[in-house]
């Protein structure tokens, strides 16, 4: 099935990822700089976070604000794409949640 066939596979490219959920989360409330970003995602590597915020940039997920100063400053909000995209995050995770039994057999293979 192409992603022509199926919309919700647009939707899904959009979240591959990762980091991409967990960093459209913390950004849902408020805007943050890179470093705030790794220190909420510890686990994440530089190099990983930097790459994840680039495709959700092009993406049209977030917005990226450079401000011209030394050193330079650099801001990481939602869009409007992104902000729509939290409610269906907040399904996943009461999904998550909800189901969370069923998930964990999953992943022992029951």
């Amino acid at each position: 099935m192409t992603s022509a066939l199926c919309p919700a596979y647009e939707v899904l490219r959009l979240l591959t990822g990762k980091w991409k959920p967990a960093i459209l989360f913390h950004l849902r409330e408020q805007t943050l700089r890179f470093g705030d970003l790794r220190r909420c995602l510890p686990d994440v590597s530089q190099k990983v976070l930097t790459a994840q915020l680039k495709e959700l940039e092009v993406d049209g997920v977030i917005r990226r604000t450079l401000y011209p100063e030394v050193p330079p400053r650099v801001e990481y909000a939602l869009s409007p794409l992104g902000t729509a995209l939290i409610p269906l995050l907040q399904q996943m995770h009461d999904f998550a949640l909800s189901h969370g039994e069923l998930l964990a057999r999953r992943d022992l293979g029951e």
